[in-house]
């Protein structure tokens, strides 16, 4: 009699890519921030270049999370920029989270773009004026991956507040990664307090994003809990904004590892 043996089961991994955007704009030392103030609420070719270097490189990432997107205003000649970069990539599936109308001038929003099918998205306004989280789920029931992009307050008191209501929300999901600029460094009490209420780990050492022209500060971050195995974490060489774009591999154990590519 003859047994057959299944095959194991092949892990996965994902590249994971965090940008903030600054709606196109590119600030490349601090003297700019006045010197181009105006190119902060007006539109322009500059912006668009900007964009498209980006999308040139999205479709080396499984899931790419943005923040300080723009959902279609003025300062953006009224172009959805996630929504442009998804289809300039050749990427099937974006969403995106606006956040913060100032009348037409600027729309700030988080973004999603994704080679993968989420099975579901999540929209939450965070605790303080015009922040929020978007929750990506792949897969379903308890081994689906939970992924939170979010972009957190300049204020501590208001980030300890939102990374509060984001460990609520990951409290059901045991595989989970956060990712974004979270404007605070990897050991600040805040930070603290999200690992001891969550499986979150820390990184086993932070990566500097910002500013981009002489990275000295990590403030944007990709942290997983044990379950997702972070393999490695780096930044792009070119910067697109006052941060550098993080990016990481993570390999998911094959029960929950979604299928790469868009369904047919």
């Amino acid at each position: 009699m003859t047994r057959t043996v299944p095959a194991p089961a092949v892990e996965r991994r994902l590249r994971l890519l965090s940008c903030n955007v600054l709606a196109g704009a590119s600030v490349q030392r601090y003297s700019e921030y006045v010197t181009r103030s105006l190119n902060a609420v007006l539109p322009g070719r500059s912006k668009i270049d900007n964009l498209d270097r980006l999308a040139a490189l999205l479709p080396q990432f499984d899931v790419i999370g943005l923040q300080e997107v723009d959902a279609g205003s003025l300062r953006s000649g009224f172009l959805n920029q996630t929504r442009y970069l998804a289809e300039a990539a050749g990427m099937p599936y974006w969403s995106h989270q606006p956040n913060r109308p100032v009348a037409k001038l600027s729309h700030t929003a988080n973004g999603l773009i994704s080679r993968i099918e989420p099975s579901a998205v999540f929209d939450y306004p965070l605790p303080g004026h015009g922040r929020g989280a978007l929750l990506v789920r792949f897969g379903d029931g308890a081994q689906a991956l939970a992924l939170v992009i979010a972009h957190l307050s300049l204020r501590a008191i208001t980030r300890a507040r939102q990374l509060g209501f984001i460990a609520e929300i990951l409290q059901d999901h045991p595989h989970a990664v956060l990712m974004g600029d979270l404007n605070t460094e990897i050991d600040s009490a805040e930070m603290r307090q999200l690992f001891a209420r969550t499986q979150l780990q820390p990184p086993m050492q932070p990566t500097p994003t910002f500013p981009s022209w002489r990275p000295r500060r990590a403030l944007d971050h990709i942290i997983a809990s044990p379950t997702v195995t972070l393999e490695k974490v780096w930044t792009l060489p070119q910067a697109f904004s006052d941060h550098l774009a993080l990016a990481a591999e993570i390999r998911l154990p094959p029960d929950r590892a979604p299928a790469k590519g868009a369904p047919e």
